[in-house]
């Protein structure tokens, strides 16, 4: 079994956020692999120890030099092999423009028997590529996965809803994207870093896909960014002192709020 994991460059949650004001881009200067992408890769690991020896999990990711970092921390876990999307014309991807790099990047290092995705990214949180790509690929989709059951030509998933649970089932190649309730992902240990540093990470540019700059980037992508602004600092709020008519003042505010 060959199995993709995707994966993603994004910036740390444990920092402030910043948009640049000329491209309303996100400056990703202190980035990290996408939480909920490890349990893409997770997922990748699982269905290569449930297969047949000589399986193989390959991480892949889209982004500018650092962003093969992202494959590093994979590889770390466990993944053998990692490709690296680079182009400078790829900067400004909407969702549908992302599918496009991915799926001709797929195609070019496939086959696979399955393309693993996260939830979501945790920077533009659409959800939106694993569904795109599943199209450009011509491929089932299992979505939005609670948990993974691996058959010997099927994957069965459980998908959580707000009233029910669905289980639904699809033969390989698929697309396949977890939650973060799929499973716990493993740390990096001593021996995996090690192993990571003797593992290639394969380069490739627009070219090498046959894509063109028309193709990728704000040219061809069908949603623009039309304006951007920090987020408001927060102000204090309303102490109400009880005087013997503080439920009375507090009841007033609830109303005049609209809460209520």
């Amino acid at each position: 079994m060959r199995v993709l994991a995707l994966v993603k460059y994004v910036p740390d949650a444990q920092f402030d956020r910043h948009i640049d004001p000329a491209t309303h881009r996100m400056i990703r200067d202190e980035s990290i692999l996408s939480e909920l992408d490890e349990y893409a890769v997770e997922a990748a690991l699982q269905m290569k120890e449930s297969s047949a020896s000589g399986s193989t999990v390959v991480a892949l990711t889209v982004g500018p030099e650092q962003a093969a970092n992202a494959v590093k921390k994979a590889l770390q876990m466990g993944a053998d092999e990692g490709i690296h999307i680079t182009d400078s014309a790829i900067q400004g991807s909407d969702a549908l423009a992302t599918s496009r790099v991915l799926a001709a990047a797929i195609e070019k290092a496939g086959p696979f028997d399955a393309v693993v995705t996260g939830l979501s990214s945790t920077d533009a949180e659409t959800s939106l590529v694993p569904a795109q790509l599943a199209e450009r690929l011509g491929l089932p989709l299992l979505s939005f996965a609670t948990s993974v059951e691996l058959n010997e030509s099927t994957v069965r998933i459980t998908r959580d809803a707000d009233a029910a649970s669905y289980v639904l089932e699809a033969d390989f190649p698929l697309v396949l994207s977890v939650t973060d309730q799929a499973n716990e992902p493993r740390y990096p240990n001593f021996k995996g870093i090690m192993a990571a540093k003797r593992k290639s990470i394969e380069t490739l540019t627009l070219a090498d896909l046959d894509l063109t700059p028309e193709q990728v980037g704000a040219a061809g992508s069908k949603t623009v960014v039309v304006a951007s602004s920090e987020r408001p600092a927060r102000v204090g709020g309303n102490v109400i002192t009880d005087d013997g008519e503080a439920g009375l003042r507090l009841a007033e505010f609830i109303l005049a709020q609209k809460v209520l």
